[in-house]
């Protein structure tokens, strides 16, 4: 699922996903909540009548950078939840939270969904809505400014924040790159 979502980023070679910065990360030993996001009810006409489904888009992280997200299907409530969260535990991957913001603004497309977010300051809080805040809030982010336009689809918005948050870089990444200290990239 995630290699969906690196393909659709601004990756346009396996090559240059090497030298991004999505830190894959195991579940072994994490203490992961898991957050419900959506869950659907589908339909599939037969000759013998309706046959319902339901599919659910889960979130799990451990407040402190380390997220996934995931996707189960089944004929129950429960067990397509259980399923999602199975599946994201698969797909943990790291972002970088400084002082519960992130670092930068940053802005990414999945689908129809289009998310923008910006560090705040502290005490602001978290000014998302639905998807949004809920892969916040797993990741362990308290301040930060959101604008979701174009589809509100949850998975879509979830894909999109998630885009979003590996689009980020580490400062100790950029400073490296520009070959000058850490203080010098936050006080210019």
């Amino acid at each position: 699922m995630l290699e969906k979502l690196v393909l659709n980023s601004n990756f346009k070679n396996s090559e240059n996903m090497v030298d991004s910065n999505i830190e894959r990360v195991k579940p072994g030993g994490l203490e992961l909540k898991d957050r419900l996001v959506d869950v659907n009810r589908v339909t599939k006409v037969t000759k013998g009548g309706r046959a319902f489904g339901f599919s659910a888009i889960v979130v799990v992280g451990n407040e402190d950078g380390i997220i996934g997200y995931g996707l189960g299907k089944s004929k129950e409530v429960a067990s397509a939840i259980a399923k999602a969260v199975e599946d994201a535990k698969k797909n943990l991957v790291k972002v970088p939270v400084i002082n519960h913001t992130i670092p930068h603004q940053t802005s990414a497309r999945y689908g129809g969904a289009d998310i923008f977010l910006r560090p705040a300051s502290h005490g602001t809080g978290l000014i998302a809505g639905g998807a949004v805040r809920a892969v916040l809030e797993s990741a362990g982010v308290h301040d930060v400014l959101s604008k979701s336009k174009g589809s509100s689809n949850p998975h879509n918005v979830v894909k999109a924040t998630f885009n979003a948050l590996l689009d980020i870089r580490r400062p100790e990444e950029i400073a490296r790159m520009r070959g000058v200290s850490l203080d010098k990239v936050f006080n210019g």
